[in-house]
């Protein structure tokens, strides 16, 4: 035992690893742990030393600490195999690693005891519940810990609202879009029923027109009674209604509506007997005078228009409203009435003679296509 460690002692750099090979397994560990101690007899001055050893400034993270070691222990190990190991530079850099690492350690306690007093003074100077009721309880730890948890919290809860939001207005969309489909198909239900309900009636009408069941009936020929003795009427609206029928009254939408009417018959007769004055052929000086008329036929044409967006006020039924009319629909009419008198007038005027002879003509084919049929026979 004292021959290896006399050995160790003295030639260190050539007999270390060597001679540890010959020490009994159970002293192996005591014997190099004792020694490799004794060996390390570097010192660095202070901590910036140690920090120049290992190339580091300070403030560096215990990850590069580690990695600038571990590159320096491949450089410099004995057993590195590299051009540059040398065993009393690396347990310089062992040294000044231990030392770093106890420095930092130190640090870290010493930061982690003062946040403790922080927080035991913070703690003394509010009541113990008082610091669940910030925050709204959310978190837990020190106060900037919960405070970044709250904060997170509140961007979880903001996002949930949106999405619920969300939900709920494409919810509400989709419900109002169904109602309204639900209405849709009720409404053209309605309709339809009552569409098939007309018809059958106007069907029974006209069967029974046709097969004379309104021929014989006792009021045929006379004039309807006016009012009828109806209970659920009230005698003074029955009085009142007497009163301005005797008097000739009719309501305004009446009046407008006959109005209306007579005024476009009016314009189309207008138009048509401007059409027939002119004639064929139609010269420059005509065209020139159609085109005038057409002018003043349209103009005409919408101040009837703006009469009927005045009725479709005041019509009380929906279904008795009218529609515009259309001046080029109307001139175009005009038009093809005009082609239509006047090719019933070109055949009405055609010579009797020219008939005669085409008579004629078809009575000699069929005698000759006759006399022709009984010689094949024969």
């Amino acid at each position: 035992m004292e021959w290896v460690g006399v050995t160790l002692i003295k030639k260190v750099e050539c007999h270390l690893w060597t001679h540890r090979l010959m020490i009994p397994p159970k002293m192996r560990t005591f014997a190099c742990s004792d020694n490799y101690r004794m060996l390390s007899s570097y010192k660095p001055k202070n901590i910036k030393d140690s920090y120049r050893i290992l190339k580091l400034q300070e403030g560096c993270s215990i990850d590069d600490i580690r990695n600038s070691f571990r590159n320096l222990a491949e450089q410099y190990h004995p057993d590195s195999g590299s051009v540059t190991a040398d065993s009393a530079t690396f347990m310089q850099i062992e040294e000044a690693y231990r030392t770093v690492l106890t420095d930092l350690s130190k640090k870290l306690k010493s930061r982690e005891d003062k946040e403790e007093e922080e927080e035991d003074k913070f703690k003394s100077k509010t009541p113990q519940h008082r610091h669940y009721l910030s925050f709204e309880g959310v978190g837990f730890g020190t106060p900037s810990q919960r405070e970044r948890q709250y904060m997170q919290f509140r961007v979880d809860r903001a996002a949930d609202q949106v999405l619920e939001y969300r939900k709920q207005k494409l919810e509400s969309q989709y419900t109002t879009n169904d109602i309204m489909i639900a209405k849709d198909v009720r409404q053209s239900k309605k309709v339809k029923i009552t569409q098939a309900i007309e018809r059958l009636v106007e069907d029974l009408i006209q069967e029974s027109m046709a097969k004379g069941d309104f021929d014989n009936l006792s009021g045929k020929g006379k004039p309807l009674q006016k009012f009828s003795d109806c209970l659920h009427i009230d005698p003074m609206t029955r009085n009142l209604n007497r009163i301005l029928i005797d008097n000739g009254y009719q309501p305004e939408w009446i009046l407008l509506q006959k109005e209306i009417r007579e005024t476009i018959e009016q314009l189309r007769r207008g138009i048509l007997a401007s059409r027939k004055k002119l004639g064929e052929p139609m010269t420059l000086c005509r065209q020139k005078q159609w085109d005038h008329i057409c002018e003043q036929f349209i103009e005409d044409i919408k101040k009837l228009n703006k009469r009927i967006n005045d009725f479709n006020l005041i019509v009380p039924i929906l279904s008795r409203q009218m529609v515009h009319f259309s001046a080029d629909k109307e001139i175009a009419r005009a038009q093809k009435t005009y082609r239509t008198l006047m090719e019933e007038m070109r055949t009405s005027d055609k010579d009797p003679k020219e008939n005669e002879q085409e008579n004629v003509k078809l009575f000699r084919f069929k005698t000759t296509f006759f006399k022709w049929i009984n010689l094949m026979l024969k």
